[in-house]
């Protein structure tokens, strides 16, 4: 059999038509969905790149991996120690590492191993190709190299490859004779002038004033990412910048689509189609981001296409991205590891069984330090470190009323609060007691410093607050962080 894991760096599923989403930004992609399952509720455990995909190739939560960060101690993966044999079990056991031991020839094609010095993530390839833009490119230096692959191997079995596009990515970057399909199309109808009139009060890197961080500033070659946005109009622009990257991502994976049809092994690809992280496009008041530990950061796509699945079927259960390892270990038949921290989903796949977790436990240490807990239609935030942007300690939203994030609740729902403490808290010990390490990770980011995209010029931003109307919140940023 062959196999196609397209990895799509930071796709949010609600912006696909296959997720509902009324702007035409992935038809492509909506056409894999159709010959495929659909997974509606599935997120990365840990955010953003680093450790998503840590998690992912490890089959282990990032407070055991310990990679948790982008930066410092915690953007390494922790070493395995005195249980290390000749060679590693963690990379012996990794998720590109199963499909060799299944005898499968694996290759991928990514930049992400240079970008964020991680090379443990190439573990188990044969082959690794990298165009060397350290994750900067656009999909059409990335598009030729996967061609060429596929016709080299015409004709081949057995076969896994991974083919990685950024270009959904801050900054957007499809080019700028792609134009802009959406031009015409209305902003989502959730996002108000009145909501973002109060989003221009607020602080924080990626906020509506500050879309290139902690400034407005405009890289002239990525003028589809703006600086900031303070009318609906510019806001449009944001939105515009995202889909459209999104649409010309989807417009190479139609020309890879295509190939494996006329090359006459579509029906007989399986294809795996899922992101790293989501983005946040006004959920917490961020725009152009994937920062935090909610929904719209973590809560991923996920679509495959497999022998034995009911194409068009949907799972609606709570799974991790790290499940798949013991999924595809199971569908493959090859051995579970023994420190994977996934729970095989095959019976959803296979039988349409519901396999959802009662609940799970989303981490971000990157921009924030937040563990969040999302079950039933609830999603409770514990901010350890708020990255800047005033969030309270704690924060609870009704995603069944309020998907983007625009109430915090937690005033008239104090037992849901305490449900969602007690379940981190409870998670947390129980991954400690299978570490080998006593420390957990996110202590580990603040006593370095907090996290490492909060390492800026704290005054010249608080500054900046003052200049833009918003000193108030200079003065709570000074309060609250008296040692910066």
């Amino acid at each position: 059999m062959r196999i196609l894991f397209l990895d799509i760096d930071t796709l949010r599923p609600d912006h696909l038509g296959c997720y509902g989403y009324p702007r035409n930004t992935s038809p492509a992609i909506d056409s894999l969905c159709h010959d495929g399952m659909r997974f509606d509720q599935y997120y990365c455990s840990d955010a953003p790149c680093l450790p998503s995909r840590a998690a992912l190739v490890s089959g282990m939560f990032g407070i055991r991996n310990g990679a948790v960060g982008h930066g410092g101690t915690a953007a390494d993966r922790r070493l395995t120690g005195e249980c290390r044999d000749f060679r590693d079990p963690v990379d012996d056991q990794c998720f590109h590492r199963i499909f060799r031991r299944a005898g499968y020839h694996t290759a991928s094609i990514s930049s992400f191993p240079e970008r964020h010095s991680s090379w443990w993530f190439n573990a188990g390839f044969n082959e690794c190709y990298n165009v060397g833009d350290e994750g900067m490119e656009s999909g059409e230096k990335v598009l030729p190299v996967a061609l060429d692959w596929l016709t080299r191997h015409n004709g081949e079995d057995n076969w896994f490859l991974h083919v990685h596009f950024w270009d959904p990515h801050t900054p957007y970057r499809a080019p700028a004779d792609f134009g802009d399909p959406f031009e015409k199309d209305p902003l989502p109808r959730w996002i108000t002038p009145e909501i973002l009139e109060a989003h221009k009060k607020l602080a924080g890197p990626h906020s509506v004033m500050d879309l290139n961080m902690y400034d407005d500033a405009v890289n002239p070659r990525y003028p589809r990412a703006p600086g900031k946005a303070e009318t609906m109009e510019e806001l449009r622009a944001v939105f515009d910048g995202y889909d459209c990257s999104i649409r010309y991502c989807d417009s190479l994976i139609g020309q890879i689509l295509s190939l494996l049809k006329q090359q006459g092994i579509y029906e007989d690809t399986a294809i795996i189609l899922t992101a790293d992280h989501g983005e946040t496009m006004g959920e917490l008041g961020i725009y152009e981001e994937h920062g935090t530990a909610d929904d719209a950061t973590c809560r991923i796509p996920f679509l495959i296409k497999w022998p034995g699945i009911k194409p068009g079927s949907v799972d609606n259960g709570l799974h991790y991205s790290l499940d798949l390892l013991p999924t595809m270990a199971e569908l493959l038949g090859v051995e579970k590891g023994a420190n994977w921290d996934g729970e095989s989903f095959l019976p959803s796949l296979l039988e349409g069984k519901d396999t959802g977790r009662d609940f799970l436990i989303l981490s971000q240490m990157a921009h924030v330090c937040q563990r969040s807990a999302r079950f039933d239609h609830w999603l409770y935030i514990r901010s350890i470190h708020d990255g800047y942007h005033l969030f309270d300690r704690e924060m609870l939203f009704d995603l069944r009323e309020d998907p983007h994030e625009q109430r915090d609740v937690k005033e008239q729902h104090p037992e849901i609060c305490a449900q969602g403490a007690r379940l981190i808290l409870n998670w947390q010990e129980e991954q400690m007691k299978k570490s080998a390490s006593t420390i957990d990770p996110m202590w580990t980011v603040m006593k370095e410093g907090g996290p490492q995209h909060t390492h800026t010029d704290f005054e010249k931003y608080l500054q900046r607050l003052r200049d833009t109307g918003r000193a108030d919140k200079a003065e709570q940023l000074r309060q609250k962080y008296p040692e910066k």
